[in-house]
């Protein structure tokens, strides 16, 4: 697998998707605040719709805060991508809200607010749960998209033995994608190695994703479960600089059944 240039190697040439495989994004959108300091969800929509996702996690996202104009931002990117959506608040801030989102083609069913481990004064944390149904040979996929503390490395490996006891364990198909603010050879993510496979595999050389405009670091990734259950085709980092503070990350997994 060879790290993309841009986006125009994530579009297919047939622009039908293709049944047996599932296009997964995930993206940490600072707000929809870009390295230039612009306030622009149009240039995050556009990022979007260039890799052509069935379904993508995003992290940082506003419902109604003064800081990005009372947008319900999840809604507005829904709008702009003609994706389904659903949002999921981890804390209240500036009279509205700050978490996480999902959008997908298909419709999404059963949307959850799984609280994680956090100590006093941290921001809290959540794993947003939806059901997706890709049709074709897939089944009913559990879509998981998490944001974890970034300045304790304790809190980390709590959240994901948390994320693990809620579905590590657990019977059916499932995708965990997001930012984990981890690196490749830290403690949760050999945590998550146990019982998750990684389609961005940790360490791999082209799979940094911040800071955006010089990357140096991979803490954003896509896992998913039973890995004998789905093969990975493809894996790449997209080269947009100024978006977000974050590099998007793409996978595409097919289904085998086996």
């Amino acid at each position: 697998m060879t790290v993309l240039l841009g986006l125009a190697g994530l579009v297919p040439a047939d622009d039908k998707p293709e049944r047996n495989v599932l296009r997964v994004l995930t993206y940490n959108i600072h707000h929809g605040e870009g390295t230039d300091g612009k306030l622009d969800l149009a240039r995050i929509a556009e990022v979007i719709k260039a890799a052509k996702p069935d379904v993508v996690a995003l992290q940082e996202v506003d419902r109604n805060t003064t800081r990005t104009g009372k947008v319900d931002q999840a809604a507005e990117l829904a709008k702009l991508t003609g994706l389904n959506a659903e949002f999921g608040k981890a804390i209240d801030l500036q009279g509205g809200g700050y978490g996480l989102a999902v959008l997908s083609r298909f419709p999404l069913k059963g949307a959850k607010v799984h609280s994680l481990p956090g100590k006093e004064r941290q921001e809290a944390r959540i794993v947003l749960q939806v059901t997706v149904e890709p049709g074709g040979p897939f089944p009913a996929l559990t879509f998981l998209n998490t944001h974890l503390q970034h300045d304790d490395g304790p809190t980390r490996e709590k959240q994901i033995a948390k994320i693990d006891e809620l579905f590590g364990t657990a019977a059916g198909a499932f995708v965990l994608a997001g930012d984990l603010n981890a690196a490749p050879a830290s403690a949760p993510i050999k945590a998550l190695a146990k019982n998750w496979a990684f389609a961005t595999e940790p360490g791999r050389k082209g799979l940094l994703t911040i800071p955006s405009d010089t990357p140096r670091q991979q803490i954003d990734y896509i896992l998913f479960r039973p890995a004998d259950r789905f093969r990975v085709a493809e894996a790449n980092v997209i080269e947009e600089k100024v978006a977000s503070d974050h590099r998007p990350v793409f996978a595409l997994v097919e289904w085998t059944g086996r």
